[in-house]
């Protein structure tokens, strides 16, 4: 029993692992067209993006190291 509840959330990690670096790649693609444009940029929302974007990368390393430490185990 308590190998398929271990299962299910490595399913669900695996899950959000896929969610969270597709977010992180639409996010740099924002940012890179926002940076090389013409347009006025407003940097404030261009913080709030890189902000976000520094935060996915972290949660995407800890999903990382959770699946590594689940398999180790």
């Amino acid at each position: 029993m308590y190998d398929f509840f271990l299962m299910e959330d490595q399913e669900e990690l695996r899950v959000k692992l896929a969610e969270y670096r597709s977010e992180h790649q639409a996010l740099d693609e924002v940012i890179q067209r926002a940076s090389e444009g013409d347009k006025p940029v407003n940097l404030l929302h261009l913080q709030q993006l890189k902000k976000k974007k520094l935060w996915l990368k972290d949660m995407i390393q800890k999903i990382q190291s959770d699946l590594i430490d689940d398999i180790i185990a």
